[in-house]
């Protein structure tokens, strides 16, 4: 594998995060409250995501992690709160504006082009950053040849840097599950993220592939300084791989902190963990 060209290759597309430090604050979700109908998802939720990190939400099914992250990239408008990304003050916004902006999401369950190849589902990633109009695109000739011949390549960075070159031409809808997934994260990071939203990337997943996976969100995070936020059940992935964990349990936040914090909080365990591990 060609590391220094894939280095190269995705770490030029991390977007430029306005000045803020590693160890800053990314992300400020202020006071969140998400209803539907009288049924309170989410209720005055606070917490923070600083750049370069990898932040776990955790809790029972029903506490409101999903909803959070549709909250985050614009899925969701609270009713309440307000939230701070890059130093800018929003209170809602639409999914494609979130990506213009740098917020990149999978999703619990697979969300692919199933008939499209691993290669064309990545380049679906590409489509917020293409500038050539659709003259241009539907000449393929000069400016738009050159975009995307520029795209692909770094596409197929990606591939390389997920070892999944040996189905860039399957159909993604003839891969296992766990290939699927993989897929998903590389038409995520094609989106040059500077923050990645991972809704469960194990679920479904045997062994093997959890520790494939888990590589690859290290990875990514330490070697191309994507901050990542990620929804997971599995607690042994949880405490590995996270800097700081937030556990919602029935819409709110019952605890914050560093996993061994976390493991050892005494709500978590009552209403999560059943004993500590």
């Amino acid at each position: 594998m060609n590391q220094p060209s894939i280095q190269s290759g995705i770490q030029a597309g991390v977007r430029a995060d306005d000045g803020i430090e590693k160890g800053g604050l990314l992300l400020q979700v202020d006071n969140i409250s998400l209803s539907f109908g009288g049924v309170k998802a989410i209720s005055n939720i606070s917490f923070d995501v600083k750049k370069g990190e990898i932040r776990a939400i955790i809790g029972p099914n029903g506490a409101g992690k999903t909803s959070m992250l549709n909250v985050i990239n614009g899925f969701y408008h609270p009713q309440e709160g307000k939230i701070t990304f890059r130093g800018k003050e929003r209170i809602s916004m639409r999914p494609h504006e979130a990506v213009g902006q740098g917020i990149a999401r999978t999703f619990q369950n697979v969300a692919l082009f199933k008939g499209m190849s691993t290669l064309d589902n990545i380049m679906t990633g590409r489509s917020e950053l293409m500038k050539k109009n659709m003259f241009w695109q539907m000449l393929w000739h000069g400016p738009a040849l050159s975009e995307e011949v520029e795209h692909r390549t770094r596409v197929e960075d990606i591939i390389d840097f997920l070892e999944i070159q040996h189905i860039r031409r399957t159909p993604v809808g003839n891969l296992p599950y766990g290939l699927q997934k993989r897929v998903e994260l590389g038409r995520a990071l094609a989106m040059e993220p500077s923050l990645l939203l991972l809704d469960e990337p194990m679920a479904g997943m045997n062994l093997e592939e959890k520790e494939d996976m888990s590589r690859f969100i290290i990875e990514v995070n330490q070697q191309f300084g994507t901050t990542i936020a990620l929804i997971e059940h599995d607690m042994g992935v949880v405490m590995d791989l996270s800097d700081r964990i937030v556990v919602l349990d029935y819409g709110k936040k019952i605890a914050d902190g560093a996993p061994e914090e976390v493991r050892n909080n005494q709500d978590v365990i009552d209403a999560y963990l059943g004993v500590p591990h």
